[in-house]
């Protein structure tokens, strides 16, 4: 039975409790003739009057029952609460939160906040301080603080796209316990072993064992992640992991290309493992075209995996030069590099008899063309090959007897002719082994297998630069292979042949890699070849990066460049996402490919372990003023009984009285229980006090701070121009907050935002309906064009308004009472002019008053959509100064943005008054007619 549940039926007690003790007051000063009372009650207190019969003394169990009513109305007043999971209900020491904020909390991390807040809540109604500490910032000492600014800090905690290391906040949590004895610590935990779980939990039991009250809350649900994705020829796979095997035994992976579109969905099952796999069956231009893959029902940095371009499957066009008449299938050269390609790529052979093949190839815009021992290549098919390799093509080429014999221009390097014999009967060197790769090459990492031997190789001509244009040497210091920049392309040469004749490097596993290094360099940009590839000391920087769950964003402040050779897992200056240069990123994985999910066992640890379900503490108020409520009855009905008073039109009057209690507090039960669970914050509490604007937090730092600087900038102005002083702004999240408190939400539109979800639009929609007005603003004008096709913010805010009930709108139009709430306007201008403003449409110009100079609709305009970037003009900093450049620019622009943020300001406010035939004078004489 909640706080309103009585809302029927306790105004008519509480009536009755007073008037009737008043109307017998009356009757004792001027009792009336019996004949002239007509109304049942009166005449029950009347004989009641009569009787005069008064007890000589209250005994004592009407005592004791008057006594424990006054009781419980003492502690509901105080608001009393019963915690399930609370060791101690109530104390006054120092608590702790320690919360597990990397991406396998990000599935339930509202609801880890939640609880958070709500054990900080209880705290500060007992008098205790709490203190915050995410495992993401071990690295400063958590500081004692207040209900409010706790309640602050935890709304603005967002799970971060890595798993932080706990065994730094395990000496936070020591030096907190040893400075605050008796303390009281909560670790709000994910469930994993990874991220030093383990030495935080034995902080724990030492913290125990020193005194501190210690308990765990954790949620049933434990994370799922992707690992190793894989665009093989195949098929496109990536497996799925979990860390038990409790958890959701299969699922479904979708593929999503650059611009956000859903390609294709592979579902997988775990079958009682712990490991699953994913399969895409597509064709390769739609492997390709996939750059993430993502986990459905796992919002987290964890549950996405990411391609690069080393991930696309190659389309390699191979041959030889050998004679068809003489070629033997399992012997010939193509024959081996197709079947070295077959793993990472599409090996396209041309069919015997055709007269130039090599053309027929080049027009199939491979990615790389792989010639076997072709010496000299025709004219045409040389120019076709030249425009190839300078257009971005790579060129393999391989030795044999006849490039030994005569090579064209398109070689890395001059050959001498003939080459060299080892190991022969007629030459005094035996076969020379493989030398480790040097860290420039592309090969570095790779192992130089000793059993691995050339027994002839053609020589390079020394030169200048042979060097540089080394990727592998045998141990005698003379080249294996070679390769140079030409144009846009890459030519790469192996000094021994495609099969087994001259060296058993094709037949190794070591071949395979190598050409699987090459095919990643056919994908690779001209500027990403000239910055070093992937080279270990070339430093790629952070281009766009996950957030903590799972969405594309810019990369965070702190984030760093990676080496070429960093191959994760990702960290605090490293977060997943694409490094490097835009036309060639690399890619960063939240796990490695070999990393498990691995269940922390908390039963282990003898700590108390609840979870976050049953941490809702229950509010005793509504259950103690039932006990008033029940109790003055009985007390009013023994005063009755005691009197003699019951006859039966005073039962039936009761029995009435009591039916009516219980049909009507089960209903306003029924009614009211959502709004008694929703208990005002002291934000909203605030919020609700004092009018102030809002806005929409994206989750962009950059578009958020624009937003807080240009509300606050427009609320000045608001103060200082018009008789409207609104509080500070604030920025709201739709799925958390409550709305109804704002006249007006500005919402910047962020098209790598991840969409709300139908919960906070049902609140969006009810904000709305309930006379709330957003104004969207996409931000897009200058790269918006009336005829081309819609903006990526256009295209979010479509999606976003999908579901919701907006009236038709129009461009605003002169006579508009929005142009008129304040200042006289023409238009609404931000950091842009050239964006349109858009409004409800007004109703047709009535035919009995074509003058009107002002119209408006019969309520507010609930959706305003602009394009010019309302807050980047408002924005200034502490000093006044604004903070952005406008387009053309101008202080007459500033100022006409500010008045346009007044006037739509004063509309959400005042609504269409201005639209009174009252004012059309005065209006007429402002516009001079």
């Amino acid at each position: 039975m909640g706080p309103l549940a009585l809302s029927f039926a306790a105004p008519i007690a509480l009536v009755g409790l007073v008037a009737l003790p008043a109307i017998y007051l009356l009757l004792r000063v001027s009792p009336p003739r019996p004949r002239e009372i007509v109304f049942p009650p009166v005449r029950l207190l009347f004989d009641l009057l009569r009787r005069e019969e008064t007890p000589a003394r209250t005994p004592l169990w009407l005592l004791l029952l008057r006594l424990a009513i006054a009781a419980c109305a003492i502690f509901a007043m105080a608001g009393p609460t019963l915690a399930p999971t609370a060791s101690t209900p109530f104390s006054r020491a120092p608590l702790l939160l320690a919360i597990d904020d990397g991406w396998p909390a990000a599935p339930d991390f509202d609801r880890r906040i939640e609880a958070a807040r709500t054990l900080a809540l209880e705290a500060a109604r007992n008098g205790a301080a709490v203190a915050v500490l995410p495992m993401s910032e071990a690295d400063s000492e958590p500081v004692l603080d207040d209900g409010g600014k706790i309640d602050e800090r935890l709304r603005a905690l967002a799970p971060k796209p890595y798993i932080p290391d706990r065994a730094a906040a395990a000496a936070r949590l020591a030096s907190f316990v040893a400075a605050h004895k008796g303390a009281r610590v909560v670790w709000i935990g994910d469930g994993l072993e990874q991220g030093g779980a383990h030495a935080f939990a034995d902080a724990l039991v030492a913290a125990k064992n020193a005194g501190a009250d210690v308990r765990i809350l954790a949620d049933s649900r434990i994370a799922r992640a992707l690992v190793a994705p894989s665009n093989r020829a195949g098929a496109l796979e990536v497996e799925a992991i979990r860390a038990a095997s409790d958890a959701a035994s299969s699922g479904r992976v979708s593929a999503f290309d650059a611009q956000g579109r859903v390609i294709a969905q592979a579902p997988f099952s775990f079958d009682g493992d712990n490991r699953a796999t994913a399969r895409f069956d597509l064709p390769i231009e739609l492997r390709n075209d996939v750059v993430l893959l993502r986990l459905e029902g796992e919002p987290s940095a964890g549950a996405v995996a990411l391609l690069d371009g080393r991930s696309k499957v190659r389309r390699v066009a191979v041959l030889s030069g050998t004679s068809v008449d003489l070629a033997q299938p399992l012997l010939a050269p193509q024959y081996y590099l197709a079947k070295a390609f077959a793993p990472f790529a599409e090996v396209r052979i041309p069919k015997p008899g055709i007269a130039e093949p090599l053309l027929g190839l080049v027009a199939d815009h491979p990615d790389m063309i792989a010639l076997a021992d072709i010496g000299v290549v025709p004219g045409e098919e040389l120019d076709a090959l030249t425009r190839f390799v300078e257009e971005g093509g790579v060129l393999l080429r391989f030795a044999g007897p006849r490039l030994a014999n005569g090579a064209d221009e398109l070689t890395p390097v001059r050959l001498r002719r003939n080459g060299r014999v080892l190991g022969g009967a007629m030459s005094w060197d035996s076969p020379k082994t493989l030398a480790p790769f040097e860290s420039g090459s592309p090969f570095f990492g790779l192992p130089a297998p000793e059993e691995v031997t050339v027994t002839r190789q053609v020589l390079a001509e020394p030169e200048p630069g042979l060097p540089a244009k080394t990727w592998a040497t045998l141990t005698d210091g003379t080249p294996l292979v070679t390769a140079e920049r030409r144009g846009k392309g890459l030519i790469v040469l192996f000094h021994v042949s495609a099969d087994a004749t001259w060296s058993d490097l094709p037949i190794s596993g070591l071949f395979v890699d190598m050409l699987r290094r090459i095919a990643a360099e056919s994908g690779a940009s001209a500027a990403h070849r000239e910055a070093g590839g992937a080279a270990p000391d070339t430093a790629l920087a952070p281009l766009v990066a996950l957030d903590g769950r799972g969405v594309m964003r810019p990369p965070p402040p702190m984030a760093r460049p990676i080496p070429g050779d960093f191959d994760g897992p990702a960290d605090r200056d490293h977060p997943p996402g694409f490094y490097g240069p835009a036309d060639a990123p690399v890619a960063l994985q939240s796990l490695r490919p070999g990393d498990e999910l691995r269940r922390l066992d908390y039963s282990t640890l003898g700590l108390p372990v609840s979870t976050l379900e049953g941490d809702a503490p229950i509010d005793l108020r509504p259950a103690l003023l039932a006990l008033v409520f029940l109790g003055l009855l009985a007390d009013w009905a023994i005063l009755l009984a005691r009197a003699g008073a019951f006859r039966v039109g005073a039962a039936t009057a009761v029995v009435l009285l009591l039916a009516l209690i219980g049909v009507a507090a089960p209903r306003a039960e029924a009614k009211d229980a959502p709004k008694a669970a929703a208990a005002l914050s002291q934000r909203d509490r605030d919020a609700a006090l004092v009018s102030r604007l809002a806005y929409v937090v994206t989750g962009d730092a950059r578009v958020d701070e624009t937003s807080r600087l240009g509300l606050e900038a427009l609320s000045r102005a608001l103060s200082q121009r018009t008789s409207y002083t609104p509080g500070q702004p604030v920025g709201v999240d739709p799925a958390r907050d409550e709305l109804a408190f704002y006249p007006m939400l500005y919402w910047p539109i962020v098209a790598t935002a991840a969409l709300p979800s139908s919960q906070a639009m049902s609140k969006v929609g009810l904000y709305l309906k309930q006379g709330g007005t957003i104004v969207f603003d996409t931000r897009d004008a200058l790269v918006a064009h009336p005829d081309g096709p819609p903006t990526a913010e256009t295209k979010w805010l479509r999606e976003l308004t999908r579901n919701l009930d907006i009236p038709e709108l129009e461009v605003v139009p002169r006579d508009h009472v929005i142009t008129k709430t304040f200042y006289l306007l023409d238009g609404f201008y931000g950091r842009t002019v050239n964006g349109k403003t858009w409004v409800e449409a007004l109703p047709p110009e009535r035919k009995d008053d074509p003058g009107r100079p002002v119209r408006a609709t019969d309520s507010v305009s609930p959706v305003v959509i602009t394009s010019n970037d309302l807050a980047g003009a408002w924005a200034a900093g502490p000093d006044g100064r604004p903070l952005y450049t406008l387009t053309p620019g101008g202080a007459r622009q500033r100022e006409l943005a500010i008045r346009g943020g007044v006037n739509l300001v004063m509309y959400t406010l005042t609504g269409n008054y201005k639209s009174d035939q009252v004012h059309v004078r005065d209006l007429l004489e402002r516009l001079g007619q």
